[in-house]
């Protein structure tokens, strides 16, 4: 099963699951751009960088969710996820393969140095966030 399948069948229901795109003030953004690709030259931009998912409530992004294929490992998109999490200042990060789900919690100056990293049965809902 690709990314995208995987998405559809696995990911979307779970995030509907939470309550994320259901609960009043929560929605969902897919295919978040994060930055429109560098300058190539030509009016030719590179690939942009995205999110596969960032989850809002009530206009504050609260996590970001990187999507990887049924076969590919867990935490195959946590690197991602991470940064993505660092450029947007989000301080929960998600990485799936549909299978299972891997959360981090990104370090902040008044936390610990390394973000506590662990695998979930679930996704939070907005107010666990």
């Amino acid at each position: 099963m690709n990314e995208a399948e995987t998405r559809a069948k696995h990911m979307d229901p779970a995030l509907r699951a939470a309550g994320w795109g259901v609960v009043e003030g929560s929605r969902i953004r897919r295919e978040y751009v994060i930055s429109p690709g560098r300058i190539q030259g030509k009016f030719r931009r590179g690939k942009p960088l995205c999110a596969d998912y960032i989850l809002e409530y009530r206009n504050t992004k609260l996590a970001v969710v990187e999507a990887e294929a049924w076969d590919v490992p867990l935490t195959e998109g946590v690197a991602r996820a991470k940064n993505y999490a660092e450029k947007l200042a989000i301080r929960y990060t998600y990485a799936t393969n549909g299978q299972a789900i891997y959360q981090v919690d990104m370090p902040h100056p008044s936390h610990c140095s390394y973000p506590p990293e662990v695998e979930v049965p679930t996704f939070p809902s907005s107010d666990q966030l």
